[in-house]
Formats: structure tokens, C-alpha cells, sequence
């Protein structure tokens, strides 16, 4: 290979298979939270890869302009290679050596990069490639597939792409199996899938825990879900034998406290998710589950209040204020957790501080990288808030409203709908007369195909707001609908 110009040398670059070609973008992630996931990992989990994990965080590292520290970690996964795949050095160095170059081509070491390059070019000549940059193997496919999973829900079908590839080539692998299952299970949780029969995560993770019974990821999550359909029972005994095996593992003390909460016993959830913050005491992911625990015992002794319990409006303030306070170390440090905004915007309302809530739910508003689904929770909470707390009825209409809008279908959807209904049906009755309710009504009858109704109501909207380009475009629409 003669020498090539920076131009040239980009194009082939281009060719590699590694982090810098996967399409891993840093505005999807907060890059020192996710580093912070990636060392805790290699630190607890001697069973998992950390040639994997020492790529990938050399990868976030030179996302956060520190290129030094990346080299770092690349010479770290390399030093890695012959440990973890002895007799495969060459081919499991790939993904190391392609990473390599590109961050060599970023500090404009062109010389440097070159020669990874070229590695990776006799490598695939060696085992006769097709693709002189890259190879076909599916352990390449399942290092893509973890990047993919860690980087968040956005990037969980092209993971699940990644690990069914890998699959495929190697039916019964282990580490494939475990990707795949775990990767099913967090698109259910991601889309609030309750999934159980054909496509559930069920029968995946019973193979992968089959395939490697030691799994610290997969086992707690076959327990939960297990517990989810109704196999409670089946479900414990998974979680106490994680527990026996590794009782000072953060991975399976967080998932214990899950389903601990989820079977009600609260405290038996707040003393594992304790014990898992003295191991890793920045975790984004403990500090929002303790704050849940706190919010199911605070609404629990909300129903005592009514019973005229001093002791309970005490105790109630004391967990609405803990829940503050854990909410609050979530949002610092898992900056786009779009949620635990919501739970504390939620939990600053409950607690009076209106003012900060309404700022806590426009920071949510001004995300940019929302899911559909994170939208219609965000519209449904901050309505129920301004239609409870600030008594701006109208206002909750517009936030359930665009909630309906969005053509997705989740619970956060239906609860707007049952929220506007209600709201539409108070308004009706004493006679209301605004903008806002003749839209709200006019979108809900025209979804439930009330075509005369919603062209009316539409028609008494675009009376109020004549400019309203939207509402003339629905209204034309509709005479054109009733007229054919």
C-alpha cells in the first residue's frame, strides 16, 4: 500500500468495521455517565469482555475530546486480546486495530493510521476476505451489538439486528444468545411492551440462561420476567440463586430490588438498592430506583392522611423530600433520562413547589432527542399536572391533546385520551366557549370518525382563530370527505 493522501486514506477508513463506522452519535448518550457504566463493568464483571468494553470506552473517550486516553484504552483492549481469545489474536483484534486508525487519522497522524490499516488489510487477505478492509465474523457482529445496547433505546433494533446476525452463524454461542435476549427484553421495556407469547423475551432468556447459567445479566432479568407473567415463584428462585452466587454485584442487586419492589416488599428492595450504592455510589439507574421505592411508600401513606395521622404527614414529607434528593442525582448524572425528570417534576408538585416542577417539565420540553413514546409521557404528566396543580384546564387540554397527536400507540396515549375525554365532557356541560376546547373536541371526534361533529367543532375553532392554517386545512379536508 503506497502512501495515500488524507482524502484517500478517509475513504478506506470509511471501510472498517469499528465505533467510528457504527454510527454511535454522542448527542444520544451523556458520554461521562456512560463511561462511568463501561469502568464499573469492567471493574465487577471479570466474566465479560474487556477488550469489548476497553474499545467501546475508548471510543466514548475520544467523543469527549480526550484522544491520549483513548490510545490508553485501545492499547489496553489490545494487551486483552491474547488473554480473552488465545489462537484468535489477529481476527479479535479487528474491531481494536480499526479504531486504532481512526483515532491516529484524528490527531493527524496519518503515518500511524496507515499502519493499522494495513494490519487490518493483511488480516483479510490472510483468511481471504472479499472486503479487503473487513471480515464477516460474528463476534464482530456481537461487540457491534453491545456498542448498539449501551448506547441506548434508540440504537436497540439495530443491537438486536447485530446479535440476530451473529446468531445465525453460531446458534448456540453463549455471549450471542445472552446479547440477543437481553436486547429483546429492553425493547419491551423501552416501548412498554407486556410482551408473553410469540416475540416475548421469555423463551430467549430461558435459552441464553440455559446456555450459560452464571449469566449476572441475563438470570435477574429471565426472574423479571418470569414475575411479569405471572411466575413468581419460578421468578425468586432465579433471583436468590443470583444473590448466593454474587451477592456483591451491583448488576444483580439492582435487578433483586426491582423485583422485590415489584412484588411489593419495599424494604427488602431499598436494602439490596443500599447495599448496590456502597459499590457504586454514582449509579444513575440505583439512585432513580431508590427514589421509586421512596414514591410507592410515600403514596401509600398518602392514603393515611385522610385518617387524620400526624405521624404520616411527617413521615410523607420526609419521603417526598428523599425522593427529591435521588431524583435529583439521576438528572445529574443521566442528563437525557427523560423520565426522572418527569418523577421529579411529579414529585417537586407533590411537595408544592409548583414553580420549580413547571421549569423541571420544560426541560423535558426541550429535549430534542424524545422518543414518540417519552413525548406522550411527558404531554400526560405535565396536563395532569397544570389541570391539578395549576388549575389551568385549558392549558391540560393542550398537553393532552398533543399527546393524542403523536401516531404512536402506548399507554401514555390512552391516558391522555381518557384525560381529555373527561375534561372535553366537563367543559361541554358548563358551556364552555374557547379555542382549546373546540379543538380538543374537534380532534376526538374526528378520530372516532364523528366527520359532521368535527368539521362543527373545527368550524367554531377556526371562528376564534381565523389565521390558523392548520384548522382551515382540517376543515377543507373533512368537506371534501363528507362531500364524496
Amino acid at each position: 500500500m503506497s502512501f495515500l493522501s488524507r482524502e484517500g486514506l478517509k475513504e478506506i477508513l470509511q471501510q472498517l468495521e469499528c465505533h467510528f463506522t457504527w454510527m454511535l452519535q454522542k448527542e444520544d448518550i451523556d458520554p461521562d455517565e456512560l463511561e462511568e457504566r463501561i469502568v464499573e463493568q469492567i471493574w465487577f464483571l471479570s466474566n465479560k469482555s474487556k477488550v469489548q468494553n476497553y474499545n467501546l470506552l475508548a471510543y466514548v473517550k475520544f467523543l469527549n475530546d480526550q484522544k491520549d486516553e483513548a490510545l490508553e484504552n485501545l492499547r489496553k483492549a489490545e494487551e486483552a486480546v491474547p488473554v480473552e481469545y488465545p489462537g484468535e489474536d489477529e481476527k479479535e483484534s479487528l474491531v481494536t486495530w480499526g479504531n486504532y486508525a481512526w483515532v491516529y487519522y484524528h490527531l493527524g497522524d496519518l503515518t500511524e493510521s496507515q499502519a493499522y490499516v494495513k494490519k487490518v488489510e493483511s488480516i483479510c487477505k490472510h483468511h481471504g476476505s472479499d472486503s479487503p478492509y473487513k471480515m464477516e465474523l460474528p463476534q464482530i457482529d456481537c461487540e457491534k451489538g453491545w456498542a448498539f445496547l449501551k448506547f441506548g433505546g434508540r440504537y436497540y433494533e439495530k443491537a438486536k439486528e447485530s446479535f440476530e446476525k451473529a446468531r445465525q452463524k453460531e446458534p448456540e454461542n453463549p455471549e450471542f444468545n445472552s446479547g440477543y435476549a437481553i436486547t429483546v427484553y429492553r425493547l419491551e421495556d423501552y416501548y412498554a411492551k407486556k410482551c408473553s407469547g410469540k416475540g416475548s423475551s421469555l423463551e430467549p432468556l430461558r435459552l441464553a440462561v440455559k446456555l450459560n447459567p452464571d449469566d449476572v445479566f441475563v438470570v435477574p432479568l429471565l426472574a423479571l420476567k418470569l414475575q411479569e407473567t405471572n411466575k413468581v415463584k419460578e421468578g425468586e428462585k432465579y433471583i436468590e440463586e443470583a444473590l448466593r452466587k454474587y451477592p456483591d454485584v451491583p448488576y444483580v442487586l439492582r435487578y433483586a430490588a426491582k423485583f422485590y419492589r415489584k412484588k411489593g416488599d419495599v424494604e427488602a428492595s431499598l436494602q439490596h438498592l443500599k447495599k448496590a450504592l456502597s459499590l457504586t455510589p454514582n449509579s444513575g439507574f440505583l439512585h432513580h430506583q431508590v427514589g421509586i421505592c421512596y414514591r410507592t411508600q410515600y403514596f401509600a401513606l398518602k392514603k393515611e392522611v385522610s385518617k387524620g395521622k400526624f405521624q404520616s404527614i411527617l413521615k410523607m414529607y420526609e419521603l417526598n423530600t428523599l425522593c427529591i434528593s435521588h431524583f435529583n442525582k439521576v438528572v445529574e448524572r443521566k442528563t437525557k433520562f427523560a423520565y426522572a425528570y418527569i418523577d421529579l417534576a411529579n414529585m417537586y408538585a407533590e411537595q408544592g413547589q409548583l414553580r420549580k416542577a413547571d421549569e423541571t417539565f420544560q426541560k423535558v420540553s426541550a429535549m430534542s432527542s424524545l422518543t414518540s413514546t417519552e413525548k406522550q409521557q411527558l404531554h400526560f404528566n405535565y396536563g395532569r399536572f397544570l389541570e391539578r396543580h395549576i388549575k389551568s384546564e385549558a392549558n391540560a387540554m393542550k398537553q393532552y391533546l398533543a399527546g393524542l397527536k403523536i401516531k404512536n400507540s402506548s399507554f401514555e396515549k390512552k391516558k391522555c385520551e381518557r384525560s381529555l375525554k373527561k375534561l372535553l365532557d366537563k367543559a361541554v356541560k358548563k358551556g364552555a366557549n374557547s379555542v382549546e376546547v373546540f379543538e380538543s373536541l374537534g380532534f376526538f371526534c374526528q378520530s372516532i370518525g364523528l366527520k359532521e361533529e368535527a368539521l362543527e367543532a373545527y368550524g367554531k375553532a377556526m371562528e376564534m382563530d381565523p389565521l390558523n392554517e392548520e384548522y382551515l386545512s382540517i376543515v377543507t379536508a373533512l368537506k371534501l370527505s363528507l362531500e364524496s
